[in-house]
């Protein structure tokens, strides 16, 4: 029973990051009215292990949706696969000014510049453990960052506060360098900077595994705005410091496709189908590079099951949603997971 058609003109009548938390806490509400099961029906089933993790399927909620973990449960409840949380930094932080988020209706996107606002670390974690999806095996990833208020050079001090304190609950950790809305963070895309970052985590990422046991695998979050010798250095890099994977990609600077929306001038990220080519291509350039010896998971304007199919096509082994969501509502979900069943 798809309602979200008859819900999203509601929604759509207020200004979009009000909308954004309407929407969750009606989902919530929905989910402990114990209403979900009937709304959503059956999630057509498509198991996938991916970096030793064992998946239902390979459609996942891409972070930025649920920043603090206050939704979990509601939304591992849509059907989705596996979860990502986030941005967290260490210190909470308010994010920028408001208005931050914006619609562009006729091209199926939306521009943000949130600014990684968030609760901080250890209250996501509460969350976390405090969730039935958690407690009862479900896969959770969460997304680090670093705050605002840090200087770059010493932003390395930030990702490993937040490693040290997701290790014990989340299923996987990324590293988000790619957002274009916390300032000079894509500077840690390339060079020496990238290297000693990588090389930083990945030698307290080995003495955690020795301390809790376990390895848990490290994820690395790309701009799809990079040149071929940028996707180059990242690919080398991520081999010589044992990233597990690579998630393509995320928002761009670029207005390619909406030059006649209202909101085309406002500074931030766009997301949504404006986004889907561009991100695809640098799919398919990192997925050159890396030849096999790293997986992918491909996120970036996947508004129906063939964009989903174009993404594994291109490369990648899971998919993420999140502006579809906005556009399409959770029935995108079940349209992903049936259409890469389809190829199977």
């Amino acid at each position: 029973m798809n309602l979200y058609p008859f819900i999203k003109p509601f929604l759509f009548r207020f200004e979009a990051e009000k909308a954004h938390h309407l929407a969750l806490q009606s989902l919530d509400q929905t989910y402990r009215l114990h209403l979900l099961p009937t709304l959503i029906g059956t999630i057509p089933s498509l198991p996938k292990s991916f970096c030793g993790l064992q998946l239902p399927n390979p459609v996942g909620l891409a972070a930025g949706l649920d920043k603090d973990g206050k939704y979990i449960d509601a939304l591992s409840s849509l059907g989705f696969g596996f979860i990502e949380l986030g941005t967290v930094t260490p210190l909470p932080q308010p994010g920028n000014p408001l208005p931050r988020m914006f619609r562009l209706t006729d091209s199926m996107a939306i521009i943000n510049r949130m600014g990684f606002n968030n609760d901080g670390v250890d209250a996501c974690v509460a969350r976390v453990k405090a969730s039935a999806f958690y407690q009862q095996g479900g896969v959770i990833g969460l997304n680090i960052g670093k705050n605002a208020v840090t200087p770059i050079e010493n932003a390395s001090s930030d990702y490993l506060t937040c490693l040290q304190k997701v290790y014990g609950v989340a299923s996987y950790v990324t590293i988000n360098i790619s957002s274009p809305n916390t300032k000079n963070l894509r500077q840690l895309q390339g060079g020496q900077d990238l290297i000693e970052l990588l090389k930083t985590i990945s030698h307290e990422r080995e003495k955690l595994s020795e301390q809790y046991g376990k390895r848990l695998p490290l994820f690395l979050k790309i701009a799809p705005d990079l040149d071929d010798d940028a996707i180059e250095g990242i690919a080398q890099a991520i081999l010589e410091y044992n990233i597990d994977a690579l998630i393509g990609t995320n928002t761009t600077l670029s207005r390619a496709g909406v030059e006649q929306e209202p909101y085309k001038d406002e500074t931030g990220g766009l997301s949504g189908l404006p986004v889907k080519n561009l991100s695809t291509q640098t799919l398919k350039k990192f997925a050159q590079h890396l030849n096999g010896k790293i997986p992918l998971i491909g996120v970036g304007g996947i508004m129906n099951g063939e964009d989903a199919l174009e993404k594994i096509h291109a490369g990648a082994e899971l998919v993420q949603l999140y502006s579809g969501l906005i556009y399409r509502g959770p029935e995108l979900i079940k349209d992903c997971i049936s259409s890469l069943k389809s190829k199977n």
